[in-house]
């Protein structure tokens, strides 16, 4: 699939759409809303009322009794491990231009472009059942246009019926990450063959690792979520197995919704408990608009 020419006008590639979309990001972030892990004490400021009072230093407000904040510096770039789900499901919907796995490339696009100009590291790892491709993260240039070229290379690519395996996929991503990292995951996290529970328990292993994880749960939120479809006869096919069914969807809606909804719920739930950031990303909003209010509520907490 290639991409869309029409919505990224004047841009030509998805570089310069990246480039375009930060530039918008940074405007009204007006900070950057990631930091990196190694700090340092740097020196003390007075605490402005409103703020976060995360950092205030109430030893030296029991002898002054001020409110001073700590600032650190860091003494390392952070480093971020872009991970994207690849698998058939993502091309869900087959018959519309911005599917799961769109929405996901040009999220990872874009974040790109944000952690170069902060200066930052990153890298990319695709999965289906196991790692496809991976690149560790680094900060140059060149490193950026070769992970662009991978993206793209997903979008061009005609995609085979594909099973996902999240599980074992984010199993081996722990392990291969040496470093503490900020893992990003872009994802419907539609299993072929796992349990919940072991699905749950790959996203602890990240955590188990000391890595920060942020997990966007890309969805079709009217039709994946919520079953909103016409009171007709359908014709269903599974993206991954090839699986067939027809029926009128009034005829499960209720059934569908609570099995789906009591997933959802669940990995909601296992995420806050991990302490992993939740993202209910609906491509119907767009991944900027998406990827915006991530990243100021993101600001907002720190």
């Amino acid at each position: 699939m290639a991409l869309n020419r029409s919505k990224i006008e004047p841009f030509k590639n998805l570089e310069l759409l990246a480039k375009k979309v930060v530039e918008g990001f940074i405007t009204g972030l007006h900070k950057s809303p990631f930091h990196g892990f190694s700090v340092e004490f740097a020196e003390h400021r007075l605490y402005n009322t409103g703020e976060s009072t995360r950092h205030i230093d109430w030893k030296l407000f029991a002898r002054t009794e001020k409110l001073f904040v700590k600032r650190f510096e860091e003494e390392t770039n952070l480093r971020c491990q872009l991970v994207i789900d690849t698998s058939a499901s993502m091309q869900f919907p087959v018959d519309q231009e911005l599917n799961k796995l769109v929405f996901s490339v040009y999220s990872a696009a874009a974040l790109c472009e944000l952690l170069k100009r902060q200066r930052d590291a990153f890298g990319l790892t695709l999965f289906e059942q196991d790692i496809t491709k991976h690149f560790p993260p680094k900060g140059s240039p060149l490193h950026q246009k070769m992970i662009l070229a991978a993206l793209e290379d997903v979008l061009a690519q005609k995609h085979e019926r594909t099973s996902t395996s999240a599980t074992a996929a984010l199993n081996q991503i722990a392990e291969i990450i040496h470093q503490r990292s900020l893992v990003i995951i872009f994802s419907d996290m539609f299993e072929s063959n796992s349990e919940n529970e072991e699905l749950f328990s790959a996203l602890q292993h990240l955590k188990y690792k000391k890595h920060e994880v942020v997990l966007f749960h890309v969805v079709d939120k009217s039709k994946e979520l919520e079953f909103e479809f016409d009171n007709k006869p359908y014709h269903f096919i599974d993206l991954e197995t090839g699986d067939e069914v027809k029926l009128n969807p009034t005829q499960i809606k209720e059934h569908y919704k609570n099995s789906i909804h009591k997933f959802q719920e669940a990995l909601e739930i296992k995420c806050g408990q991990y302490q992993i950031d939740y993202v209910e990303a609906d491509i119907h909003k767009g991944f900027d608009t998406v990827l915006y209010t991530y990243l100021v509520k993101r600001q907002m907490m720190l």
